[in-house]
């Protein structure tokens, strides 16, 4: 039976995947995300996913090297983590009552293949006061996170709706994911 190793830290994708049952351990890979420098989110997410899986190492036959990226994009322009809190209220305040785009791209590898995929999600912003949002960044809640808020937590309040995955906008793309992973083996329990 392969197993599943997660090439990630993501509190959020560990999460996922536990949701719907499917065993794992995480395995954390070094990859330096700087070098990427593209302005085009699907390139972006897909390189970065790549890359985490090919320096993620296969130590058994039977493992299976599951990656992922994502990023906000919104006019043109790529929003990763922010860096401080001016750089958080900027990605917010910028989204402010406008649509928006979230990116992940997902890898899934074993020794004999390889699967690459790049999941969409819109996703529209109630306009927003200054006081929303400086509270928001006061609860330290937007700074591990793509875009600067967690649909999955208190940034779930900005959020008038969303066309496609909401797992996606999470983090991953999970009932895409669980149809690629059996593919390789890889069943939910």
């Amino acid at each position: 039976m392969p197993k599943l190793i997660l090439a990630s830290t993501s509190p959020r994708r560990k999460e996922l995947l536990e949701q719907v049952n499917i065993p794992f351990k995480t395995r954390k890979q070094e990859v330096d995300e700087s070098k990427i420098v593209t302005l085009n989110p699907k390139e972006k997410v897909e390189t970065l996913a790549h890359l985490k899986a090919i320096n993620t190492p296969i130590l058994s036959s039977d493992e299976v090297i599951l990656s992922a990226d994502t990023v906000v994009s919104f006019e043109g322009g790529i929003f990763e983590k922010p860096k401080n809190e001016e750089d958080a209220f900027r990605m917010l305040s910028t989204l402010s009552g406008k649509f928006h785009s979230v990116y992940s791209g997902v890898c899934i590898r074993s020794e004999k293949k390889q699967a690459i995929f790049i999941e969409k999600t819109d996703v529209e912003f109630w306009e927003l006061t200054d006081d929303e949002i400086e509270d928001y960044i006061q609860s330290k809640d937007p700074f591990d996170k793509a875009g600067a808020y967690g649909i999955q937590t208190q940034g779930a309040m900005f959020v008038k709706q969303i066309v496609g995955d909401y797992f996606n906008v999470v983090g991953l793309p999970i009932s895409k994911v669980v149809r690629e992973l059996r593919s390789f083996a890889i069943y939910t329990k």
